[in-house]
């Protein structure tokens, strides 16, 4: 026995079905990432909140250029975002970005730190490598070229050479010295070493707390989590143990410090271009650019945005002028300098 409708329940149902089918679809993003997605999580919200574009966050830790190539035309990221500027090259040397015009992402991305020829990436973030020392130290200015100084035999903390953070350090000192002096640099740096050139940056700050080193080379953003950390915990006891001093490149008139990246690329096959290039605007907006400032302790690429009381007292941070992309013509050299000097072993 068939049940019937009532005329009155079919009409609020069809008149329901009409308004749902008039009701535009939240528009869509794919951002894939190999950034922890929690990290910008609090920026992504706050773009679809501000601009009613939902941003769907696909983590690939490992192989983004290679997936990405992979699913070809077929992909569905529209926006690629990685850290360090040899993965951002990497990105657009094998083929799957594009480049977008943006007033904009131009205005606001000083030259030196995008894509300021082809358009392909864009620096959104920045990522100043320092000097930990020790609080009790009496250090205040210090070269990178200083690291391998004698006076510092067995007092150095760093992590493999081999890590992009260090590639890319090593890349800026063959840029700045030339690739002979670079070679005899991570020499006098492996002969100060106080341990093997391993773990992480944060290991350099709980290394200068056991004794086991004076000074490290580390980003300064994990100084912001160390120091914000719960009073007690290892990470607080690890960041009250050190200060930060910014080395500069020891014959670079601008006393600039090296720094890496954390960028974007749309994706070259991005279904949602438009959306994808206002997501890269938005991330450079002053709102965005301040979540990654308080929340994740990276500096700003956008100039006049507040810093975190802990980044801000640091002091002011002169970045090395030389464009990010002359420091990444270096980086297969570096990669080999570090090998042939066994600096790692």
């Amino acid at each position: 026995m068939h049940r019937r409708i009532p005329s009155s329940l079919f009409n609020s149902l069809a008149i329901a079905g009409l308004l749902a089918s008039a009701t535009p679809a939240l528009a869509d993003v794919t951002l894939y990432t190999t950034r922890e997605p929690g990290l910008i999580q609090p920026i992504l919200d706050a773009f679809t909140k501000d601009t009613g574009v939902q941003a769907n966050t696909v983590f690939v830790k490992d192989g983004l250029l290679e997936r990405v190539r992979a699913e070809g035309e077929k992909s569905p990221a529209d926006v690629l975002m990685t850290v360090d500027i040899g993965n951002l090259i990497d990105l657009v040397q094998g083929g799957v970005t594009q480049p977008v015009e943006s007033q904009v992402l131009n205005e606001a991305i000083p030259a030196n730190l995008r894509d300021a020829e082809n358009n392909h990436w864009y620096a959104l973030s920045l990522r100043d490598r320092v000097a930990y020392v020790a609080k009790e130290i009496d250090v205040d200015t210090i070269t990178y070229e200083d690291f391998a100084d004698p006076k510092w035999k067995g007092k150095v903390c760093i992590r493999s050479g081999q890590h992009p953070y260090n590639t890319a350090m090593v890349a800026a000192m063959i840029a700045h010295d030339g690739a002979e002096a670079t070679e005899q640099w991570l020499r006098g740096v492996k002969a100060n070493l106080g341990r093997k050139a391993t773990g992480g940056d944060r290991d350099v700050a709980r290394d200068i707390l056991g004794g086991i080193c004076d000074i490290g080379i580390a980003n300064a953003y994990y100084v912001g989590r160390m120091k914000n950390a719960k009073p007690g915990t290892d990470n607080y006891k690890w960041g009250e143990a050190i200060k930060v001093v910014r080395p500069t490149f020891a014959n670079d008139k601008s006393k600039g410090t090296h720094v890496n990246v954390s960028g974007a690329a749309v994706a070259k096959h991005a279904p949602n271009k438009q959306d994808a290039l206002k997501l890269l605007e938005y991330l450079v907006s002053d709102k965005a650019q301040s979540l990654y400032a308080k929340a994740n302790y990276e500096y700003p690429v956008k100039a006049g945005i507040e810093l975190d009381p802990v980044v801000a007292s640091f002091g002011e941070l002169i970045i090395d002028p030389l464009p990010l992309t002359e420091i990444a013509k270096h980086r297969k050299h570096a990669s080999e300098l570090v090998d042939k000097v066994g600096f790692d072993n």
